[in-house]
């Protein structure tokens, strides 16, 4: 009996061991499992989130660059917020009204700037190009404007835009502050001022040195450098016209001197001229968490 009851005992013990054995591995099997599925589901989540922030920063970059043809005048307004890939197909600049675009850049340009009275008041004789050849004289701004409503063509249109922009007062801008340097126009306005000003310079040049202006960003500097000596009437005039001219010079620095009837005037000046415009691209990289 009691050898029998060893025997049960043995196998129970046995029993409960391969059980334990099963349990162990059934537990090391779930942990593994779960373990995997954590490992996998970070994975998921980071995956999950980065191109979340990809989509994210393609959606700003879509409606920012929505916004700029809108506020530009480029197309018309969207259906929706954003232009759709159609709606950019069809857009044609040339085809459009400036009255379909209100409020914009360009129907800002178009219909005030290039029509300001004041602006216009400059003469216009050195522009040959812009004679209306039914009158024999220069477009008024009236005149233009028909030109652009009756164009009946993308091609007329774009000629009639072109023709308002160097006839009408919006030609003034440049010629009052020019988008790049350009000595040789800056030459051309001094000389136009001694002309009017009935004095002969006996030589005139670029003085090749640039300045750093000091009125803003983005504005650069000319150096002039000017010699008069005349009577005190001529060189008062050229004063006056300087000063009257649509170019701005700036004088730092100035030296006059009497020598009998005349009068020798020394200047140290400044022109001016801004950088050319441009729509500046920003590039953003969506980090990788953890990286």
């Amino acid at each position: 009996m009691a050898g029998k009851a060893k025997e049960v005992a043995i196998g129970k013990r046995a029993k409960i061991s391969q059980a334990q054995q099963y349990m162990l591995l059934a537990v090391l099997g779930a942990a593994l499992f779960l373990g995997a599925a954590i490992a996998i589901n970070y994975h998921l989540i980071k995956k999950i989130s980065y191109h979340a922030g990809v989509i994210s920063k393609e959606d700003e970059s879509i409606v920012e660059y929505s916004n700029t043809i809108k506020k530009i005048g480029i197309c018309t307004a969207p259906k929706g917020d954003v232009y759709s890939t159609e709606e950019l197909k069809k857009c044609d600049p040339n085809n459009i009204e400036v009255s379909e675009v209100p409020g914009t850049l360009r129907s800002d340009i178009v219909e005030n700037m290039a029509a300001n009275k004041a602006l216009n008041s400059v003469p216009k004789e050195s522009l040959s190009g812009c004679a209306n050849p039914e009158t024999g004289k220069n477009y008024k701004y009236e005149e233009l404007e028909k030109l652009y409503q009756d164009a009946e063509s993308s091609e007329a249109r774009a000629a009639a835009t072109q023709m308002i922009k160097i006839c009408s007062a919006l030609r003034i801008i440049p010629d009052a502050l020019p988008a790049f340097k350009n000595e040789e126009a800056l030459l051309s306005s001094l000389n136009k001022i001694f002309i009017e000003s009935d004095w002969q310079p006996e030589s005139l040049s670029p003085s090749g040195e640039e300045e750093a202006a000091e009125f803003g960003e983005g504005l650069n500097a000319i150096a002039v450098n000017l010699s008069v000596e005349s009577d005190m009437s001529t060189t008062a005039r050229l004063i006056n016209n300087m000063e009257r001219s649509i170019r701005n010079f700036n004088i730092k620095s100035a030296t006059f001197e009497w020598s009998g009837g005349d009068i020798s005037f020394s200047a140290n000046a400044q022109a001016f001229y801004v950088n050319k415009a441009s729509l500046a691209e920003s590039s953003y990289t969506v980090p990788v968490e953890g990286k």
